[in-house]
């Protein structure tokens, strides 16, 4: 089985991965997903997120934008990273499933402030 887990803001894969309010959890099996768990996420405190997905099996982690620290903190968990994913969080799971969704390498920077408006994420 692998665990993918979905940034995700009502339903849609969310544009920044530390900041979406839930994370939609695929359980797949033979290329099927056999369960769909939506989970608050726990906070935005530096490593945390990529810590407690890690926690709870994800493999692969499906977001819009995300930052360099939570990209290098999944790498050390072994944690397959596909950035730069928009539209539905069913579909952006689907694509990925078909090998139609690769990362776009959409890292997120400037990330020492609370505005993230005017760092360089395409959000």
């Amino acid at each position: 089985m692998t665990r993918i887990a979905v940034a995700t803001e009502n339903a849609s894969v969310a544009g920044h991965f530390g900041h979406c309010p839930t994370y939609r959890l695929y359980d797949v099996a033979s290329g099927l997903v056999t369960a769909v768990e939506e989970i608050a996420n726990p906070g935005h405190e530096a490593g945390f997120p990529p810590d407690f997905l890690a926690s709870v099996g994800a493999q692969v982690v499906i977001a819009g934008g995300i930052g360099a620290g939570a990209i290098n903190r999944f790498q050390g968990h072994g944690i397959e990273i596909v950035s730069g994913a928009s539209g539905a969080a069913d579909e952006a799971v689907r694509r990925y499933l078909a090998g139609d969704l690769t990362d776009a390498g959409s890292a997120c920077g400037g990330h020492d402030h609370d505005d993230h408006h005017d760092h360089g994420c395409s959000h």
